[in-house]
């Protein structure tokens, strides 16, 4: 008798919940959507414009309605540029877009431009001397702007700021914008009130001789306030402004109506609601023009703060204080509340993954056709089945083979492959209201070649190498990068993306400033979370990228002579073992991994049921 296999075993979900693998871009319309631009831009008496992905909040994550490079190119990413000029459309993407832009958008339309060959600014410069170029200012920043000025002042260009927004009048059935019912994020979860989060703010502001704070970066609203939307898939925020005067009452831009009941109660006391207009960009502007003419110093956060707005406190005769947002790293340092969420949103997560892994290899066993869509499919119903799960943290990659050395690839139905013998990559997360989750296994699929095995164990080396840091009080981000590449340096391989990203607690699964980058300069501080996830791709072969969250901690050191940091790891779930060259490791690196996988088996075996208890005991043998 056949065997029936539904595509989520064990429970009735048929499909993901939170995720769709339709096509996203759409570059058959690019050409006509190019030629409509070019129209109005000749009106506008322009040759030119900038088009950033990116809105008023410059948030990594944006809503589709705002989503004006991929309405125009059917780039996909989540990090792009282009220029488009009356004969050309150049993207500019990092390296970890080329090979996925190329696959997205019509060549014959759009050139690629690697930034690590060219930069939008240099092409500029270079392209288009003499010309006017638009730029609309609601979506820049004072310093994301300043370089096209430099070039622009070298070639003789003239930038023309746009009144409007020059796609309004040719985005045919534009999405509306979000507008998702606003709820309060409780000291439970918080572990501090917001009445004490705006006193802390507003003594920073007062030490520091400022009159006012403009907060534009969403997830700083949110957290300030102890409040959560869906404004953003996969990122539980309200998208909104707010104004914190250094003594009285904060001002939050946004619809009373989006309140829930007991919310809006709830700040009334302590917050004002301001209907906003134009997502608040209207209100906004003349609440700090007022501010302005009053003599204010106002700060504008430099990461985050659109020039549209330093420009409105410009007009007013005042001077914008550009600089950075006191509340990011209020923000980043968990206190012992979210950082326990954390543990507890880990372990839930972590048996959620070994659920997964174990069906995997199940299935792989049986020789089951399974495709990456389906195993998105399933992991995302083992999350759901923790009846926890708020959201994904971002869509799944899910990818095998040749997929998984594009480092942000996305499945879709079109690129959708099956689940071959060689190296599987699933890296995924969820949203938990006490806390985000941010986990990669690379796996293998019933056979490895020995090259494979030996960049898995290198990588896997990175990993270790920053998970056992110690470190001294002031060490940045960018000191410790270097950790997790020596391996593949030795090798003469490494990988084009950061080692770690900051991540918030039920908020967004990347939050600065703190990283393990090159560009990573804060300085690590007790409870700052990250992820540590070293990787190695081969184009048009294979991936690997081996990832878990960590969180700074104190770490005495006998007879020490200086305050030194370490990391807690926050995720449990085995590492492949049938992908460890164990020769190549040393016997502390082999330590490291028998100690964390009988971690993991100690920690998670009680939340499981038998049949996955027994995978999950030979998944962590001692090496």
């Amino acid at each position: 008798m056949p065997r029936f296999r539904p595509v989520v075993p064990h429970f009735p979900h048929k499909q993901a919940r939170f995720q769709s693998f339709t096509e996203r871009g759409e570059p058959q319309h690019s050409a006509a959507r190019a030629k409509a631009l070019r129209k109005v831009l000749k009106s506008l008496k322009l040759d030119g414009i900038l088009v950033p992905r990116a809105d008023i909040f410059q948030g990594e994550y944006i809503p589709a309605s705002e989503n004006r490079l991929g309405w125009l190119t059917g780039f996909t990413g989540s990090a792009g540029f282009a220029i488009l000029m009356a004969d050309r459309l150049p993207l500019f993407v990092d390296g970890r877009y080329t090979v996925q832009a190329k696959a997205e958008v019509n060549g014959k339309l759009i050139s690629i431009v690697p930034l690590a060959e060219t930069s939008p600014d240099a092409w500029l410069k270079r392209e288009a001397p003499g010309t006017r170029i638009g730029y609309d200012p609601a979506l820049f920043t004072a310093r994301g702007l300043a370089r096209f000025e430099r070039a622009a002042q070298e070639a003789e260009i003239t930038l023309v700021a746009t009144r409007e927004d020059p796609f309004a009048t040719i985005w045919e059935n534009r999405p509306t914008a979000p507008a998702t019912p606003v709820i309060d994020h409780p000291v439970t979860f918080a572990g501090e009130s917001r009445e004490a989060k705006i006193a802390r703010l507003q003594e920073s502001l007062r030490e520091q001789k400022l009159g006012a704070l403009l907060v534009s970066e969403c997830p700083s609203v949110n957290w300030l306030f102890n409040i959560r939307a869906g404004d953003v898939p996969h990122l539980p925020i309200l998208r909104a402004f707010a104004l914190v005067p250094a003594e009285g009452k904060p001002s939050l831009f946004v619809d009373p109506a989006r309140l829930e009941p007991g919310l809006a109660k709830a700040l009334g006391g302590i917050v004002e609601i301001v209907a906003p207009q134009a997502e608040g960009a209207l209100e906004v502007e003349a609440r700090l023009i007022r501010l302005a003419k009053s003599g204010s110093r106002i700060r504008l956060d430099e990461e985050s703060a659109p020039l549209r707005f330093s420009e409105a406190i410009r007009s007013a005769g005042g001077t914008p204080d550009l600089g950075p947002d006191p509340i990011a790293l209020m923000k980043a340092r968990k206190n012992a509340t979210e950082i326990a969420g954390a543990r507890a949103a880990h372990l839930r997560d972590g048996a959620a993954m070994v659920r997964f892994l174990a069906w995997l290899d199940r299935e792989i066993a049986r020789d089951t056709p399974l495709t990456e869509i389906d195993a998105a499919v399933a992991l995302e119903g083992f999350r759901r089945e923790t009846n926890a799960l708020v959201d994904v943290s971002f869509p799944s990659i899910s990818a095998a083979g040749p997929n998984a050395a594009l480092p942000h690839y996305r499945v879709t139905e079109a690129t959708n492959r099956p689940i071959a013998p060689g190296l599987y990559l699933i890296d995924s997360g969820g949203q938990y209201r006490d806390g985000t989750t941010d986990i990669t296994r690379t796996v293998q699929v019933k056979r490895s070649t020995k090259a494979m095995r030996e960049a898995f164990t290198r990588v896997l080396r990175g990993m270790i190498a920053v998970a056992r840091a110690t470190f001294p009080k002031g060490t940045s981000g960018a000191q410790l990068d270097a950790l997790a590449r020596l391996p593949l340096w030795e090798a003469g391989m490494d990988f084009d993306h950061g080692t770690g990203h900051g991540v918030g607690s039920f908020l967004s699964v990347h939050e600065g400033p703190q990283r393990l980058s090159k560009l990573g300069h804060t300085a690590l501080e007790p409870g700052m979370m990250l992820s540590d996830e070293p990787g190695y791709y081969r184009e048009g072969a294979f991936g690997i990228r081996i990832e878990n969250l960590i969180v700074v901690e104190p770490r005495a050191i006998s007879g020490g002579e200086r305050p030194m940091f370490g990391f807690e790891t926050l995720t449990f779930c085995p590492i492949d073992r049938r992908l460890i060259v164990k020769s190549m490791l040393s016997r502390a690196e082999r330590d490291w991994i028998d100690a964390y996988h009988a971690k993991t088996r100690e920690r998670l075996a009680p939340l499981l049921e038998a049949e996955t208890s027994a995978w999950l005991e030979d998944a962590t043998r001692p090496l």
